[in-house]
């Protein structure tokens, strides 16, 4: 026997409102009374109903789905940094799809082409560099799009950040500042723009300094490759070796820190100083009592929505922006901190 499928007239009909008026309940930002809200959701749990979002996507145009694609999770700032993108989405009715994508171009075009065919309503690329393929992909299908972490000068397309260029300054001028002479750097990825801009501030600091960077190593944003860097950076002789090493990321630096403590038995910061950059909980931990440069995820977050909303709202180019964040230099144990010093 054929069970029959509950619709929104039955449940209208047994709260006794309009059909309308229970579309309104089970419709993200529309209105209704406490009153009706409660006999239409005691009527729906009574009869069973689930309301047909896939349906009502096909009628009105909206699916009321973003699509968020990320290419690696490892990094404690990512999780914690999309929880409360997920959450503020949610918040203004919208339902996530989480995508995992890589960095390689074929990947990211096939994962972009699967989210379109979901008919999302808006897309948050997170930690991913885009190709120009894939912006007038999205853009010929009017999809709007906002790069969280990540900046492309590319019209069309949102951007949302930290001001890693300045970050990466304050880094340069505390080090200088406490007297370091031999620094170090451990880059991220290089095809990444928060890696290039970290890098180019650091750079401009150094010389504003009269220094240039002493060595250079490459950790990708990984783990074993960062462990990697940091033994030929600091396995020579002291007079050959960094003083003061800046790491791309925390995820990156903690392996750093490992690795100078542990494998070559040198004193942090008695030996070498060690910055990172974006403040994740465990920067915070004593066993690492990183300095680093703190990425304001809630900030982050509410500007990317805000970028998100206003795009799928209004349909305007002119509401697409770039915002580069302020990210404050967090002073605790890891490095040297200079007599006298002031937060800048």
């Amino acid at each position: 026997m054929t069970e029959t499928k509950v619709t929104s007239l039955d449940v209208a009909r047994l709260a006794g409102v309009s059909q309308s008026a229970v579309s309104r309940v089970f419709t993200p930002g529309a209105s209704a009374s406490k009153k009706t809200v409660e006999k239409v959701r005691k009527a729906a749990d009574e009869l069973g109903y689930r309301p047909n979002f896939l349906a009502r996507a096909m009628v009105s145009g909206k699916s009321r789905i973003i699509g968020l694609v990320v290419a690696y999770l490892q990094n404690h700032f990512y999780p914690e940094a999309l929880e409360k993108l997920s959450n503020a989405l949610q918040r203004e009715g919208y339902h996530v799809l989480v995508f995992m994508a890589s960095q390689t171009a074929g990947n990211i075009d096939a994962v972009v082409e699967e989210i379109l065919d979901y008919q999302v309503d808006g897309i948050v690329f997170a930690s991913v560099a885009m190709s120009s393929d894939i912006a007038e992909r999205c853009q010929s299908a009017g999809v709007p799009v906002v790069l969280f972490n990540r900046y492309e000068d590319r019209k069309g397309i949102a951007a949302i950040t930290s001001d890693n260029l300045s970050g990466g300054r304050k880094v340069a001028e505390f080090l200088l500042a406490g007297g370091h002479r031999r620094i170090g750097y451990i880059a991220g990825w290089e095809g990444a723009s928060t890696q290039r801009d970290r890098e180019a501030g650091f750079v401009e600091g150094l010389s504003a300094g009269g220094q240039e960077i002493f060595a250079r190593g490459v950790g990708n944003f990984d783990i074993d490759q960062s462990r990697d860097a940091a033994r030929a950076m600091f396995a020579a002789p002291e007079e050959r070796r960094p003083d003061a090493v800046f790491v791309a990321n925390d995820h990156m630096a903690f392996a750093v820190m490992d690795v100078i403590r542990h494998e070559l038995g040198l004193s942090i910061p008695g030996d070498v100083s060690v910055v990172g950059f974006d403040d994740v909980p465990p920067a915070a931990w004593l066993s690492y009592d990183l300095t680093t440069v703190r990425q304001r995820a809630n900030l982050m977050v509410e500007e990317t929505v805000k970028a998100l909303l206003a795009q799928i709202e209004t349909f305007d180019t002119a509401t697409i922006t770039k915002v580069a964040i302020d990210a404050p230099l967090i002073v605790r144990g890891s490095a040297r901190i200079p007599e006298g010093w002031t937060e800048t």
